[in-house]
């Protein structure tokens, strides 16, 4: 029997500039063992900063055309016009295109899911009837949704995102496979150990967290009125939000915040923290709160479930797929609703341990290497089924 020829495979970070896009192709590269799939050659197609992030592999080629480190205009034309031909040339028998959106004609082509927004019309009309995020995601439904409906191979990171998105595209001819993300080793940690709800007080109040960008689907003003609830009726509560301002909500947010809280008390935001030093902000919080409306696959709360924090939730999204019953789960709409969800936690020790303990166990599913290999695995198997 003849032995099965290496694969070559390309890899579109055309857009990938920063986030979580970035991060997920870093993982990847990282913990990959191509080799395990018959893969000996992998091509990124990147900017600078994009390729830089990427460890040197004796299997990796990084290749930055000038057009990607220009404008967004610049970057796409490049992808539409000469990336086809670029993977040909380098005799890619495979392209994979994690952005979700590509408008060339080089088959076989896999790609991946992981925006939600351009897929639930209700949350994108969060941002306003008349404004550009929602035109923005009306645009990436229709510039993904063919993209992925000519898609050879296409990757889902949660049931629900498969479901949900399945809906908008009805019929794909291309193979599927649900493949999570992973979370980095360093954001693990133990459940601590409980204080009674006696222990706390307005000098040394309860603190949830919330990580999120400020934006409309994620309520953190929903947060704050529903911990200003909790404090008129003599909870000690505090909610301490980590995220970068954005746009008009950040505006509305920042002037709840004036308005509830003036003196700073009980609604602290300390903006944007580098990713690399996140995971120490999760051991200073004694719970975790998320109350996310819109999410594909929501990391931040599974960076939360592998901190080992008690979790309050949104009962909304793949959320509960996620986290299923290790969680106190709320309407992320009602403000009471979150409110008595935080309360919960708060008034019970024992049921704070539980549910960190069982969020800690669930976490374990989610690890970069095993993201890697099937992630490679089901691009080979694309590969083998166009090369058949």
């Amino acid at each position: 029997m003849s032995k099965v020829k290496p694969y070559t495979i390309g890899i579109d970070a055309t857009n990938l500039r920063a986030g979580g896009g970035v991060t997920h192709l870093m993982e990847l590269m990282r913990t990959a063992q191509p080799a395990e799939n018959d893969i000996y050659h992998i091509v990124v197609w990147g900017g600078k900063p994009t390729l830089k992030a990427l460890e040197a592999q004796p299997w990796l080629s990084k290749r930055n055309p000038p057009a990607l480190d220009k404008g967004l205009l610049q970057r796409t034309l490049w992808q539409r016009y000469r990336l086809s031909q670029a993977a040909r040339d380098e005799g890619c028998d495979v392209l994979f295109v994690p952005g979700g959106s590509y408008a060339g004609n080089f088959h076989p082509m896999v790609t991946m899911s992981q925006n939600m927004l351009p897929f639930e019309p209700k949350e994108a009309m969060l941002f306003g009837r008349c404004s550009w995020m929602r035109l923005k995601m009306w645009l990436l439904r229709q510039s993904q949704g063919r993209s992925f409906k000519k898609a050879d191979g296409l990757i889902f990171l949660t049931q629900y995102a498969r479901k949900g998105v399945g809906r908008w595209l009805g019929k794909t001819k291309g193979l599927q496979a649900l493949i999570p993300h992973g979370i980095e080793p360093r954001f693990a940690a133990n459940p601590k150990p409980q204080r009674s709800a006696e222990d706390y007080s307005f000098d040394q109040p309860f603190t949830f967290l919330y990580v999120s960008i400020l934006m409309p689907y994620k309520h953190q003003i929903e947060i704050c009125k529903a911990a200003s609830e909790l404090r008129r009726t003599g909870c000690p509560v505090r909610v301490r939000f980590v995220g970068e301002d954005w746009g008009l909500y950040g505006q509305q947010f920042r002037k709840t915040l004036r308005e509830l809280d003036p003196q700073e008390d009980f609604l602290i935001w300390q903006g944007a923290i580098p990713f690399s030093e996140l995971h120490k902000v999760y051991q200073d919080a004694d719970a975790f709160v998320f109350a996310s409306s819109c999410e594909n696959m929501p990391n931040i709360l599974i960076e939360a479930m592998t901190a080992g924090l008690p979790i309050a939730c949104s009962n909304r999204g793949p959320m509960p797929e996620v986290l299923q019953n290790a969680g106190i789960y709320f309407d992320p709409f009602q403000p009471h609703d979150i409110a008595e969800a935080m309360r919960t936690l708060i008034n019970s020790p024992e049921l704070r341990f539980r549910l960190a303990a069982q969020a800690k166990e669930l976490s374990q599913a989610y690890s970069w290497q095993r993201c890697a290999k099937e992630t490679f695995e089901f691009i080979s198997k694309v590969a083998a089924s166009r090369r058949a």
